[in-house]
């Protein structure tokens, strides 16, 4: 079976998780990836956790490097730098997230590799781009509060939030994959490479949309609201007699079936809750209401009445929930990779559907193990 980037070659420079979640996006897609490690340590979340597998492996290391090769460098010896160059020039995308003007220092920046591969891609991924910003530390949870994120996530009258996970990360990576597919396409037209610059800031403000557009539109700067949403009502989680309920109500017809499963149409019929403009500006005396009819039934109960109505409803699962309702749902978020000494690890699945050129699984993350690199 063809892979839709099948004979394309990436050099991955980046660690960490913004730049390896890009390349493995990209892996999973069929393109040839050969990872750069330092020496004795590799990338730095090879030694993040716990967690760890059963075979002592960083969870963390896995679930951004599947599908690629991995060699041992060091940029800082004559013989590995002409090394990495020579795998430099015969690739078609190379990925960097080093500080700006270290790989130019190198020899291994964009103007120098361009001169001998004028059709390579190159990707960089900096903290605050490669100007003013160019010196200072682009770890995510710094970006989360820097970048606005935290103060519009947590309870009103708690401190600021980070996100459970990496978010700005994660988005990061696919802002830069999809820079890189579109300078791949402009080189597919022209024979022409290009430059592709991502940043941690740009990103997170850009997928800010509607929060950012509050402010950039409105003059409005959003604050926390907890699990509220500052447009839509109801939208929030809600405490039920057991547990706590999602509703995700997002039109009117929604929000009259909502009454009707409550038993209370006369919700439905109160003008402060005609429309969704309205149950915003009344969101309080709304919820009030929810939570006394609410009060009757466990989170559970309601959520299958209400799904059986097509009213958007949930309870809250910890991650081992999620992974089963997936499951259930015939979604197959996992898949297995067997290692060459006879393990496996379990990883989510690439949630891109292609229906001629699906993504693949051909190998679990490299363990740095010092083993010569085979490659070009």
């Amino acid at each position: 079976m063809t892979s839709a980037l099948d004979n394309l070659r990436i050099l991955d420079l980046s660690r960490v998780l913004a730049g390896p979640f890009a390349t493995m996006m990209l892996a999973d897609l069929g393109a040839t990836v050969t990872k750069v490690e330092r020496p004795g340590t590799g990338d730095e979340t090879r030694s993040w956790g716990p967690p760890y597998d059963e075979d002592g492996e960083s969870t963390y290391f896995q679930s951004v490097n599947r599908n690629k090769d991995s060699i041992v460098l060091d940029l800082t010896e004559a013989g590995d730098l002409e090394r990495a160059r020579k795998l430099a020039l015969e690739a078609d995308v190379l990925v960097e997230n080093f500080r700006p003007g270290v790989l130019d220092r190198l020899g291994l920046g964009y103007e120098v590799l361009r001169a001998d591969n004028p059709d390579l891609v190159y990707c960089s991924i900096t903290g605050f781009g490669s100007g003013q910003g160019a010196a200072l530390p682009g770890y995510d949870l710094l970006i989360q509060a820097l970048g606005g994120l935290m103060s519009i996530t947590g309870q009103p009258e708690g401190e600021p939030q980070k996100v459970g996970v990496a978010v700005v990360d994660v988005l990061t990576g696919l802002f830069a994959s999809v820079g890189i597919l579109a300078a791949l396409r402009h080189r597919d037209a022209t024979g022409e490479g290009q430059r592709v610059d991502v940043d941690l800031l740009s990103s997170l403000l850009a997928a800010l949309v509607n929060q950012g557009a509050a402010y950039t539109s409105g003059d409005v700067v959003p604050g926390r609201m907890g699990n509220q949403h500052p447009s839509i009502a109801p939208y929030e989680l809600l405490t039920c007699a057991e547990g706590e309920l999602v509703l995700a109500v997002g039109n009117d017809r929604q929000f009259a079936a909502l009454s009707e499963v409550l038993d209370a149409p006369e919700l439905a019929a109160d003008t402060r809750f005609a429309s969704n403009t309205d149950r915003v500006r009344n969101r309080q005396d709304l919820r009030a209401a929810l939570l006394e009819r609410l009060a009757t039934r466990s989170a559970q109960d309601w959520a299958e009445r209400l799904t059986a109505r097509r009213v958007p409803a949930g309870v809250v699962n910890d991650v081992g929930g999620a992974f089963r309702l997936a499951a259930d749902l015939g979604l197959d978020p996992v898949v297995t990779l067997p290692r060459a000494d006879g393990t496996a690890v379990a990883l989510t699945r690439n949630p891109i559907g292609l229906s001629v050129t699906p993504p693949r699984y051909h190998s679990a993350p490299p363990r740095l193990d010092g083993k010569e690199f085979d490659g070009p």
